[in-house]
Order: structure tokens, then C-alpha cells, then sequence
């Protein structure tokens, strides 16, 4: 588990970036897979799942995550409910409430305002960040009350840009969205490689957030340390595992 050093001096915060190791599940899914909506067996992402709420000294039944779909929609957790919930980004000021994030190259954010005691956890993936959902978050938190200056941000482990090629049409995009976005994006040898953790940090400052940190780990190379997605793809499996990121105020 890797802690942000922006995050851990705050005693009745507690937060953390899980790798795969040192879980439940086996196979493709080995070990720490916690993904439900994966093909593992529900029994060991349960087994995991509280394994990780342990961890941060959560009670299982109060944690809480999201059916991801690469979406810019947020939702404010005020209470527990077993009803599942669609969407990339939660936002709480309630104890004892874990919010968590699932991701296999996508960037996980852990995001926390000390001085209005509010947190928010982001799933942003290039769909994500691209809706501008990073916008939306901190939106949210100052519309609670929160002042930029006092907001961190953390950006967990994701696929660094040397492992991240893409297509001219996906570059295309970006530069119809705002041609500065060349910058976020290198040529080699006739292919274009994207830094997600680049465009995600660029999202930050330019909503007005100044304290934050990037966990340079990459999910694709990693491979004895984190689930990757587009690995898995190489690989031709038909799944991979996901690893989660949670916080919580105590």
C-alpha cells in the first residue's frame, strides 16, 4: 500500500493506494483483486475487499464504491445504501465512510480539503479527464465550502506515457478540444505515446490547486505489482483484476 506524503500527516485521515499483492484471488486475478465486476470468484474480491477495509481501519459494510463507467458524474455520499451507484467520482464529509476507486491503468485521485474536513475520490481515465470530471470534483468541494489553496490532491499509480500509445484520431480529439494539449503527448518512431498523469496534473493547477502529488508507479510495466488493463489485453487474457484506492476521515 503506498500512502501520499501530503495525506499521511493528517492523523484522522486515512487513506491508500493498493497494489495486487498479498490477496485472495488466483490466476490472472492473483492476488489483491478487487474488482466485483470482474470474472474473479466473489468470494475472494469479498475476502480482499475487507481485507483492504482492515487495512484502513474501515468497517466493510461502511465502504463505498461505484460502478465505473468513464463518466464525469459525481455523486455526494451522505448515508450507506446498498443501491448500487453509476458514476466516476464520490464526495463526503460523513466519518467512518470509505470511498474507494477501482482502477487497472486509469488514474486514481484521493483528493482532501483539511481545513473543511471533506474528501472525494476520482476515477479518471482519459474519457474521465478529457469530460473534465477533475472540474466537476473540485466544483463540488467548493461549492461545500472549500477554498482551492486548501485542497490536496494525490494522482496514484496509472500507465505511464511510454506505454501509452494511441491512434491519430485520439490525438485529433484533444487538439479539437484545446490545441495546448500537444503537450501532452510525444512522437517515437512514427507512433504517439499520451501521459494521462500529465493531463490529469494540467487539470488541477488550472482549476486552482497547488498542493499536489503525483505517485510516478506504472501500472503496465509493474506487472508483479499492478493490474494493467491494456497488459492484460497484450497478453490476450479475457480479464484482468483491478486495484482499488481508498480514504476515509476517521
Amino acid at each position: 500500500m503506498i500512502k501520499s506524503n501530503l495525506i499521511k500527516k493528517y492523523d484522522y485521515i486515512s487513506h491508500g493506494f493498493f497494489n495486487k499483492i498479498g490477496g485472495y484471488s488466483n490466476g490472472i486475478y492473483k492476488s489483491l483483486n478487487c474488482g466485483l465486476g470482474s470474472k474473479d470468484k466473489k468470494k475472494n474480491v469479498n475476502k480482499n475487499l475487507r481485507k483492504v477495509c482492515k487495512k484502513i481501519g474501515c468497517n466493510e459494510k461502511n465502504l463505498v464504491l461505484l460502478n465505473q463507467v468513464h463518466s464525469n458524474k459525481i455523486h455526494y455520499i451522505r448515508k450507506i445504501t446498498k443501491k448500487k451507484i453509476t458514476g466516476d467520482s464520490l464526495v463526503t464529509s460523513k466519518k467512518n465512510i470509505a470511498i474507494g476507486i477501482l482502477t487497472a491503468d486509469c488514474a486514481p485521485i484521493l483528493i482532501f480539503d483539511p481545513k473543511k474536513k471533506i474528501i472525494a475520490a476520482i476515477h479518471a481515465g482519459w474519457r474521465g479527464a478529457y469530460k473534465r470530471i477533475i472540474h466537476k470534483t473540485i466544483k463540488s468541494l467548493k461549492k461545500k465550502g472549500s477554498k482551492t489553496k486548501d485542497i490536496v490532491a494525490i494522482v496514484g499509480p496509472s500507465i505511464a506515457q511510454k506505454n501509452y500509445e494511441i491512434k491519430k484520431d485520439f490525438l485529433k480529439k484533444f487538439l479539437k478540444q484545446n490545441s495546448k494539449n500537444i503537450i501532452f503527448f510525444r512522437s517515437v518512431k512514427k507512433k504517439i505515446f499520451f501521459s494521462l498523469s500529465r493531463y490529469i496534473k494540467y487539470q488541477l493547477v488550472n482549476c486552482g490547486v497547488k498542493k499536489i502529488e503525483v505517485i510516478n508507479k506504472d501500472t503496465y510495466s509493474e506487472k508483479n505489482n499492478f493490474f494493467s488493463s491494456r497488459r492484460s489485453l497484450k497478453n490476450k487474457n479475457n480479464d484482468y483484476g483491478r486495484n482499488i484506492s481508498l480514504i476515509m476521515i476517521k
